[in-house]
């Protein structure tokens, strides 16, 4: 009985020192606006790193996602019937704007639908919009693409509604 009783005490200490071990002590903090941001991927070789707003330039108050050498923010805004979206691409260190990309979301909502939204280029604001119709409560995810002169840039959000 006693080594029955010393083996249980001696696998769940193994145990709780490899979920120790496997905990990610940097994990991304959460937005306002998300309870998780994720990274995204590309064709470049470099790896994306998940950002927070005000880390990284100048924040619109969004989600961040460096990916390689683009910078991606997310900014959901609701409305009385719909939720606008705001999506700035840019490039380089200086972070300047990306006016010839086509940009589209696909956005699935709380109950499952799925949805294309196609976003426009705002010249006097250097950022993309999009309008979501839907309405339903809950979390929302986006994957937001980018074709940039041939090369594709993804980065996925969250957003409550």
């Amino acid at each position: 009985m006693k080594s029955l009783k010393s083996g249980l005490i001696v696998l769940g200490t193994i145990g709780l020192l490899f979920l120790g071990a496997c905990s990610n002590k940097e994990q991304a903090a959460n937005t306002e606006t998300s309870p998780a941001t994720s990274t995204s991927n590309t064709q470049s070789s470099a790896s994306p790193v998940a950002k927070t707003e005000g880390q990284h330039g100048e924040s619109h108050g969004g989600q961040v996602v460096e990916t390689g050498a683009y910078h991606l923010e997310f900014v959901p805004q609701k409305e009385a019937n719909a939720t606008h979206m705001d999506f700035y691409l840019q490039k380089g260190d200086n972070h300047s704007a990306i006016p010839n990309a086509k940009v589209t979301a696909q956005v699935q909502s709380p109950d499952g639908k799925q949805q294309t939204v196609p976003f426009t280029y705002n010249a006097k604001d250097k950022h993309y919009t999009g309008l979501l119709s839907q309405t339903v409560t809950g979390q929302y995810q986006v994957k937001m693409t980018a074709d940039v002169d041939g090369k594709k840039v993804d980065g996925r959000f969250s957003f409550n509604r």
